[in-house]
């Protein structure tokens, strides 16, 4: 039998095996080209488009876990809401009252015009035909710089206590008038001058038998700074701390 022809197994543009191409080399030896055939263009869309659609209701499925990311994205709100709690801090309200500062007016006021007395008296005559009080002071001043022994021999410091005393009156009236939460010490002090004040003025009433028709407008003046004195250091001193 004659065997089969090798050309009839071919197509008719099919080269047999081991046969070369047109270009004389063989066709193991050409390069080989890779064709893509391209997807049709609903397939692709229907590709990319594509719809998560959960369990019908009443269906009884289970609902889908949440998305991990989801998780930690609700985790680390919480976590930022914790920090936030922590750095708000709630302010304290004390029930406890609270001292106030403030002006002692009245006391000020009392003190300031024992000043302006004391200083009104150095301008008048303290007693019938004598010196008026700026020439009583001045003589103190004289004995005090040259024999501070005659202060006392010739009773010269009451017209120096009078005078030093309201000046010093005067000035704790000034701090008197300051915003403190109180005012007892300046009123301690005061309490004090008054009462040198005070002890001028009566001790030469003393030596005269308490006669009061020896005194003129001035001394009636310098009784005035002893009497203003002890009143607004009393009341620094009974005005007590206020709360609020």
């Amino acid at each position: 039998m004659s065997q089969p022809d090798n050309r009839s197994a071919t197509g008719p543009g099919d080269a047999p095996h081991g046969s070369t191409a047109s270009t004389g080399q063989p066709l193991a030896d050409q390069p080989t080209e890779v064709v893509h055939r391209p997807e049709p263009e609903a397939d692709w869309q229907s590709r990319q488009e594509t719809v998560v659609v959960g369990p019908p209701v009443g269906s009884g499925a289970a609902p889908a876990a949440p998305a991990p990311w989801l998780l930690d994205d609700e985790a680390a709100g919480g976590r930022h809401a914790d920090l936030d709690d922590e750095r708000t801090t709630t302010p304290e309200h004390r029930d406890a009252p609270v001292r106030v500062r403030c002006a002692d007016n009245v006391a000020g006021l009392l003190l300031l015009l024992a000043g302006i007395a004391a200083g009104v008296s150095l301008l008048l005559v303290w007693v019938n035909g004598g010196d008026t009080g700026l020439d009583l002071v001045r003589d103190g001043f004289d004995d005090l710089a040259d024999d501070p022994q005659g202060l006392v021999d010739r009773d010269t410091w009451q017209p120096l206590a009078v005078a030093l005393g309201g000046a010093a009156l005067f000035v704790l009236g000034l701090l008197v008038f300051v915003p403190a939460k109180t005012h007892r010490f300046f009123g301690a002090l005061a309490l004090l001058v008054s009462l040198v004040v005070a002890a001028a003025v009566l001790v030469p009433l003393a030596d005269a038998n308490w006669d009061l028709e020896r005194w003129a407008v001035g001394a009636w003046f310098t009784a005035a700074v002893a009497v203003l004195g002890f009143l607004g250091a009393l009341k620094a001193l009974m005005t007590g701390p206020r709360h609020r």
